[in-house]
């Protein structure tokens, strides 16, 4: 088991940070403290690095964003970054949203399944961490489709009401949004561009709105 990571027992603790409910008991993080802690350990156990991105857990393999343990209102999830490339042999996996073609999650309302599934979790991460190793990368055939920048899919699993507020935006908007936050080659100035738009989009704006 790789070590943990304080920030993330923080993260347990608090929440992410980025909605009024931090640090309060109505937090969406306290509703799944038993599934998110049995995945935790599910995730250290493959040997992944423990970070904290986006005000989320993140594991990470040589620097590279491999899943995501987030809290929704509804369930927890485990997110891959590049699920779309995993086989999913058993049908478990889903696409966050209607435009994603690159991430997949699995959905947990109920701790009790985990133990059991844990053989099978593992051997997705697994797989998600020889697609790294391998250096994949998802194909992305539609060009009319958009695609969410990672920055943008990682803030979106740590803050539902960005995913609701983002997913509700018109197609112009979001695809405005999405050409103004993949620009920069630097993922912290990607980041620092989503981060002075999110009162816009939870706002419903568009990008060059006032």
């Amino acid at each position: 088991m790789t070590e943990r990571n304080p920030g993330v027992d923080h993260y347990f603790a608090e929440g992410c940070g980025r909605c009024s409910l931090g640090g309060t008991p109505e937090c969406k993080v306290h509703s799944w403290q038993k599934e998110m802690k049995l995945l935790r350990n599910i995730l250290l156990d493959c040997g992944l690095i423990e970070e904290v991105k986006w005000g989320v857990p993140c594991y990470t393999l040589q620097n590279k964003n491999v899943v995501i343990l987030s809290a929704l209102k509804e369930y927890c999830a485990l997110s891959f970054f590049k699920g779309a490339l995993l086989k999913d042999e058993a049908g478990i996996l889903e696409k966050p949203g209607e435009n994603t073609q690159a991430a997949r999650l699995i959905r947990f309302t109920g701790g009790s399944d985990i133990p059991e599934m844990e053989a099978l979790l593992k051997a997705y991460v697994f797989e998600a961490m020889e697609v790294e190793k391998a250096g994949l990368e998802v194909n992305f055939k539609e060009k009319n489709e958009l695609v969410y920048p990672e920055e943008l899919v990682g803030m979106m699993e740590g803050n539902p009401d960005l995913k609701s507020a983002f997913e509700a935006l018109t197609p112009g908007k979001k695809r405005g949004y999405i050409l103004h936050f993949s620009a920069p080659k630097q993922s912290q100035t990607r980041i620092s561009r989503i981060e002075k738009c999110l009162e816009k989009i939870l706002n419903g704006q568009g990008v060059h709105e006032r």
